[in-house]
């Protein structure tokens, strides 16, 4: 469908239109076609809503869609209401955003009124072509966005960036930690040097960039980060061990953080994606599949991680229209005596250990030795209550 020459209340209607297809063939809220429709009316200056369906879509006799039934019902439920989730006033760095789930990312919050750095490795200290074809995509609208060429491996290249975003802005609200690489090969024949590579650009890109922004944060008394995770690293997948290694990293990364930025309003959270990208296309050989993998489906949920009402110590994991959380859980377990504390014992009642019922949440690591001296305690009549 073309829009283009359309005026903004034809391109209202068309998007009655186009969400009902979506609808239809099963697609999720945030897809691409409401961020570039949105984006198009907000160049037009005409109020952007956006409209959800908790119900089937109002039909004529005929099957066809009715047209003013549903007028009427989004009249009701979202009059007076723009995008619940805004972020005009805000700036937002994206790593890695010249392709993939990072432009995807960079493209929702500017659509959504961010000021967006796309940053793309570049070459001699120059922008990438991708990076500054995303400013371009972002600027044809009415939004507002520069490149950086850093290597979030680097932290004089990092902090130049931030140093450049705060010049040109004042602030920096957002920081989404997406850059990386794959170098798969199973360990037996990974050379170390790939190893190294790996953790390089994801844990510590992501330590370089949000030590980078973190006083900044601090100081302003607010700041939402997101650290991109993987399933990878969250249960293992064959010739990534360099790659798991660094996701699960970043999670124990993203754990201590959100802890030490509480206090300054500063929220820390792992996105954990699956999306058909240049890093993923031949890994998956099913187009099939791979359609249904759409970046645009895992950024509704990066956004939710980045808005003032965002959570604290999330992984969210998305793809193809679906969202969890991971959540480590420990189980109860056992305790054993000094006499029976054999290797033999622990293993005779590894069921028992692994047990689920009673598990929990920890949050704190100091929460696991609360526990196991609680037990030990009690089974030793060791009242902990009473100063020695």
């Amino acid at each position: 469908m073309v829009i283009s020459g359309l005026n903004p209340y034809q391109m209202l209607w068309n998007i009655l239109e186009i969400e009902e297809a979506i609808y239809r063939h099963g697609a999720i809220k945030g897809c691409s076609v409401f961020a570039l429709l949105h984006a198009r009316l907000a160049a037009f200056k005409v109020p952007s809503m956006i409209f959800i369906h908790d119900a089937p879509l109002p039909r004529l006799a005929s099957g066809k869609l009715n047209k003013k039934r549903l007028k009427q019902q989004r009249s009701a439920n979202t009059r007076g209401k723009k995008m619940s989730i805004n972020y005009e006033g805000q700036v937002a760095i994206v790593t890695g955003a010249g392709t993939g789930l990072g432009r995807s990312h960079a493209l929702g919050l500017a659509a959504r009124g961010a000021k967006v750095v796309i940053n793309d490795l570049g070459r001699d200290g120059q922008n990438s072509a991708a990076a500054l074809a995303v400013v371009d995509e972002i600027v044809a609208v009415g939004g507002e966005a520069i490149a950086h060429h850093a290597n979030v491996a680097n932290m004089a290249e990092v902090q130049d960036m931030v140093q450049q975003t705060m010049a040109k802005w004042g602030r920096i609200d957002i920081l989404v930690n997406n850059a990386g690489i794959l170098r798969d090969k199973s360990f037996g024949n990974m050379d170390i040097s790939d190893f190294e590579l790996v953790v390089q650009v994801h844990l510590m890109g992501a330590a370089n960039c949000t030590k980078a922004v973190w006083d900044i944060m601090k100081d302003q008394e607010y700041g939402r980060i997101v650290i991109t995770s993987s399933s990878s690293g969250l249960y293992g997948n064959f010739g990534q061990a360099n790659y798991g290694a660094a996701k699960m990293a970043v999670a124990g990364l993203m754990n201590t953080l959100c802890i030490e930025g509480h206090k300054y309003n500063i929220r820390v959270n792992c996105l954990a994606p699956t999306a058909n990208t240049a890093m993923t296309e031949n890994l998956i050989g099913d187009q099939r599949i791979l359609d249904l993998m759409t970046p645009e489906s895992v950024t509704a949920g990066l956004l939710a991680l980045v808005c003032t009402d965002a959570p604290n110590r999330t992984i969210l994991a998305t793809g193809a229209g679906g969202y969890a959380r991971t959540i480590v859980y420990e189980t109860a377990g056992i305790y054993l005596s000094p006499e029976e504390q054999t290797p033999e014992n622990v293993l005779a009642n590894m069921d028992q250990i692994s047990n689920p019922d009673n598990q929990t949440e920890l949050t704190a690591g100091w929460m696991q030795t609360d526990k196991f001296v609680a037990k030990a305690a009690a089974a030793l009549g060791v009242d902990l209550s009473k100063k020695d």
